[in-house]
């Protein structure tokens, strides 16, 4: 019994990756303003890199009382299997020159000219953007959310973790935004229901966490 466990968990993270690629290229051919390729989607399937991302995105619910939801957001990312970070590389330098007004600008060149808020740790996203391109990643979420439904995976979507990878340098640095799709591959969705004490670690919490997570397969190997 206990090898066959093993096998299933095996065989369930391999699903994972197998279906976080799916979901990359069902993102990748989703529409594009313009039809132009600019829009780039990074998987994190290995559970090191998203406990770094999970880090850093409590690191940032520190910062200021307005943004506590990160560590909310961290703790349903932690349960993950894989998460994928999607952005467009365009978005912040190079407006999709139509002059469509959607940023407050006359013309794109004002928007090329405008002032950028400071890197400063308060600030998520420097702005301003080109709306036209930002909405972009929108169709490459739509994307990857069908597909994500289509093979029948839990799944949620957090700008929050966009965010932390843009700090943690995993995107391109001229990234004007991001977000990210996370999937799990589990009977019990991590996304839906998290534990009550999410913000404390420790070993108590953690093995509420355990038993919550793997509870249905207990009950249905031993009842």
């Amino acid at each position: 019994m206990e090898r066959s466990m093993k096998q299933y968990e095996t065989d369930r993270l391999e699903a994972a990756k197998l279906t976080a690629r799916l979901i990359l290229a069902s993102g990748t051919t989703s529409p594009r303003v313009g039809g132009v390729g600019e829009c780039t989607i990074h998987i994190l399937d290995d559970a090191c890199d998203i406990e770094d991302l999970c880090q850093e995105m409590e690191r940032m619910g520190d910062i200021k009382e307005t943004w506590q939801f990160f560590k909310r957001d961290a703790a349903m990312l932690r349960d993950a299997d894989a998460v994928l970070i999607t952005t467009s590389l365009r978005c912040v330098s190079d407006p999709a020159d139509i002059n469509c007004n959607m940023c407050g600008k006359l013309v794109c060149e004002y928007l090329k000219e405008t002032e950028r808020l400071p890197p400063d740790p308060e600030v998520a996203f420097q702005g301003p953007l080109c709306i036209f391109r930002a909405t972009n990643i929108a169709y490459a979420i739509d994307g990857m959310v069908s597909q994500a439904r289509n093979l029948g995976v839990d799944y949620g979507v957090f700008w929050t973790a966009g965010a932390a990878a843009m700090r943690l340098r995993i995107l391109p640095r001229n990234t004007g935004f991001a977000t990210a799709v996370a999937i799990s591959i589990t009977e019990k969705s991590p996304f839906r229901d998290i534990p009550r004490r999410y913000a404390e670690i420790n070993q108590r919490t953690m093995n509420d966490r355990m038993i919550q997570r793997l509870w249905p397969q207990f009950r249905s190997i031993y009842s």
